[in-house]
């Protein structure tokens, strides 16, 4: 049996060790860092109590016994693709086949460590939880919630959960009686930042907007963080109690060591059916890969699974000796639930459609269980329904 090795325990990862696992055609190893899936998509209501950190992970483990793919808890430091290995802190790996889905780094502006984020390192969120609960137990303060792109690579710009993130801490204060002590402002370096999302999605929120009284900085760009605001290219300061910041994707760290071809962002370069053109046996998804598309593209797990079960797919085929390749650029859209803690909206991007649907009270349940079912298919407990 030959071997396939994927690089990372994310959606793209786990998405590609479930497919190949399946075929029972390959010896399937999965390598993370940690011994979870984290739901990113869900872990906005970890700050705001909504759910616990439990309840965004699903534990390796659980999902390797209903696909018993191999399961390998360590560090990869670099990739040699010119000799099919993979280096780890505690081991060599040898592959016929690879797959790179360990994610991205993120960029690092100055000041950064005075800032808090919901989409860095999973922990993260917990510190982000706490930090909230303290500016809120001062009974009054300033909030400021923002995201940032990599100018080498407009996709690689996540924006969506500081959207929801704002508008849940706005419900939840409201909750609490605590609204009107607290100035809540949304800053981006863009001048109209969520504009990917389609004009009329962007039309909601910015009337969204002005009815929570949510303040907003676009169209500068961020000099500086210090530990009591932002600081503009204007010199002109958003003062704060609390920064929540997403920086933009970089290309990780560990990719600079290795001989794969990287773009100028320091992706993986792919090419339609995210084969490496250099290294025909080796296959870059998610964030990890350099992605090719419209202006609006942008980075989605539901995308990066669509690339693990094409990377599956593509493998497979090659093995046959056929070319009936599946490529993700012609899938490529945008399709999120916004929630906003007491409901939500659905916005649905593609070339020719531009969709933003509210979906008030019930939204929220809806977004809530996605959570549940996606949860459910990763341990084989709910069937996946396709397209989902």
């Amino acid at each position: 049996m030959k071997k396939v090795i994927i690089l990372g325990g994310g959606f793209a990862g786990v998405q590609t060790a479930i497919a190949l696992q399946k075929s029972n055609q390959f010896e399937v190893t999965l390598v993370s860092d940690r011994d979870y899936l984290f739901m990113y998509p869900i872990s906005i209501w970890i700050p705001v109590r909504t759910n616990t950190f439990e309840d965004a992970k699903v534990a390796l483990a659980k999902i390797q016994r209903k696909y018993p793919f191999n399961l390998v808890i360590d560090k990869v430091t670099r990739i040699q693709a010119s000799n099919n290995q993979v280096i780890c802190a505690t081991q060599v790996l040898s592959y016929d086949y690879l797959v790179v889905a360990f994610g991205a780094d993120k960029m690092q502006p100055k000041g950064i460590d005075n800032t808090f984020t919901i989409c860095g390192k999973p922990q993260q969120t917990l510190e982000l939880r706490d930090k909230l609960d303290s500016v809120i137990q001062q009974g009054t303060g300033k909030i400021a919630i923002g995201f940032g792109g990599n100018p080498k690579d407009k996709s690689a710009v996540r924006g969506g959960p500081a959207f929801e993130l704002i508008f849940n801490i706005h419900h939840s204060l409201k909750k609490k009686g605590l609204r009107d002590n607290f100035e809540l402002t949304m800053f981006a370096p863009m001048e109209e930042p969520g504009a990917r999302m389609g004009k009329g999605a962007m039309k909601a929120i910015h009337t969204l907007f002005a009815q929570q009284n949510i303040q907003k900085r676009f169209g500068k760009k961020i000099t500086e963080f210090v530990e009591d605001g932002v600081i503009f290219e204007d010199e002109s300061k958003l003062e704060a109690d609390l920064i929540m910041f997403i920086a933009g994707a970089t290309g990780s760290a560990i990719l600079k060591d290795s001989d794969l071809p990287l773009s100028e962002a320091g992706f993986v370069k792919i090419n339609n059916y995210n084969q490496v053109a250099e290294f025909p046996n080796v296959f870059a998804i998610g964030d990890a890969a350099a992605y090719e598309g419209p202006d609006w593209t942008a980075r989605q797990g539901h995308i990066a699974e669509l690339m693990g079960r094409n990377a599956a797919h593509n493998i497979l085929q090659i093995e046959k000796g056929t070319s009936n390749f599946k490529g993700y650029q012609e899938h490529l859209n945008i399709l999120c639930i916004m929630d906003m803690g007491n409901g939500a909206a659905f916005v649905y991007r593609t070339n020719k459609k531009e969709i933003m649907i509210p979906m008030p009270v019930f939204g929220h349940w809806v977004k809530q269980a996605w959570g549940i079912y996606s949860k459910m298919t990763k341990v084989g407990k709910f069937p996946r329904i396709p397209g989902m």
